[in-house]
């Protein structure tokens, strides 16, 4: 079960061009693609007639020609063409889906098409920030449900057990954490004091020495998650970004989660950054070890799925606070909406 009325990522913009991008999202098969004007398209991914991928035909001007027999639907989904039938038959039509394409991803609406409104894209105004560096990110499929991630996003404490040459640092262990919950998601932050430096910070950071550490996971409903990774000389915490020390590090990790289906997930993902703005090699240093991270990740996510399939949890611990208000929050968005669906079914 999932919400529809969201915008998802369907692909990373690099790779859609004209050529037919076949996509699964929420349990759905969708074809994407980008027109001659360079506009992405998302389509039903299922010809009506005998169930062929449109992906499995061809693209032909903006148009898709079933690869089966010839039937050619535009893009909003309308049948335009079916060869040796004198009249196209009504039920011939594949669903559009909305779709849109802003910070290199492209997104597509999986409900109510009315309700598709771009302004409700997250805003970044660092992207355009020329002081920013921005790491272009990339994308890795999960064999597991998008909560199981959602739950390690909400989860700072995970960090000194999964990234341990990476993100963590013993000094972390055990320190409280404050939960935030808000109409638009659920925050799980805290601080660390006069800590010393995790691993794939310390090769950046501009202080020496140990630091105040601010870790700050905000999980957005339904699926999108932005980390805020701040490091100051130690004694230099504060919560007021006009007062940060000149050599604070600061980090935004935007991740982006779309279900493929109920036991898969998709995951993409960019970092901003507040130094070496046009360094391509630190670009590619933190590609590659954010990467590295996320695979920590993906290993034991993808065990605790297995696992919980098998037999449930035992317990809940105090960390599990975020991720459990999250999920409480999701399922009631699941429910409303099947009751607005429920009620339009039924008038």
């Amino acid at each position: 079960m999932f919400v529809r009325n969201a915008w998802y990522v369907g692909a990373l913009a690099t790779q859609l061009g004209r050529s037919l991008l076949p996509v699964r999202m929420l349990s759905e098969n969708l074809v994407l693609y980008r027109r001659e004007d360079g506009q992405p398209v998302a389509l039903e991914d299922s010809c009506p007639h005998r169930r062929l991928p449109l992906s499995k035909g061809r693209l032909i001007g903006d148009q898709v020609e079933c690869g089966y027999h010839g039937l050619t639907f535009d893009c909003s989904g309308s049948c335009t063409k079916a060869p040796g039938v004198a009249q196209i038959p009504k039920s011939a039509v594949v669903r559009s889906y909305p779709c849109t394409e802003r910070f290199g991803l492209v997104w597509v609406w999986m409900g109510d098409p009315e309700l598709a409104d771009p302004s409700k894209l997250i805003d970044i105004p660092e992207w355009d920030n020329p002081e920013w560096g921005v790491n272009r990110g990339d994308a890795m499929e999960l064999d597991c449900n998008y909560l199981y991630v959602t739950d390690n996003l909400l989860d700072p404490s995970h960090v000194s057990w999964v990234h341990q040459s990476s993100f963590g640092s013993p000094d972390i262990i055990g320190l409280p954490l404050t939960v935030k919950v808000e109409d638009h998601g659920v925050t799980v932050s805290r601080w660390s004091k006069n800590v010393e430096v995790a691993p794939f910070y310390k090769q950046f950071v501009k202080f020496e020495g140990n630091c105040d550490r601010k870790q700050q996971y905000e999980v957005r409903f339904p699926s999108l998650a932005v980390i805020k990774a701040i490091f100051l000389p130690a004694g230099a915490a504060t919560e007021e970004p006009s007062e940060y020390h000149q050599d604070v590090f600061l980090m935004d990790s935007y991740n982006f989660l779309t279900p493929i289906d109920e036991e898969h997930t998709r995951y993409f993902w960019f970092q901003l950054r507040n130094f070496s703005p046009d360094d391509e090699a630190v670009s590619k240093i933190f590609n590659e070890d954010v990467r590295h991270a996320f695979l920590e990740d993906k290993v034991v996510l993808e065990e605790v799925h297995k696992a919980l399939k098998e037999r449930p949890a035992a317990l809940d611990l105090p960390l599990d606070s975020g991720p459990l208000r999250f999920r409480r929050k999701i399922s009631q968005m699941i429910q409303a909406e099947q009751a607005v669906t429920s009620e339009t079914t039924t008038a």
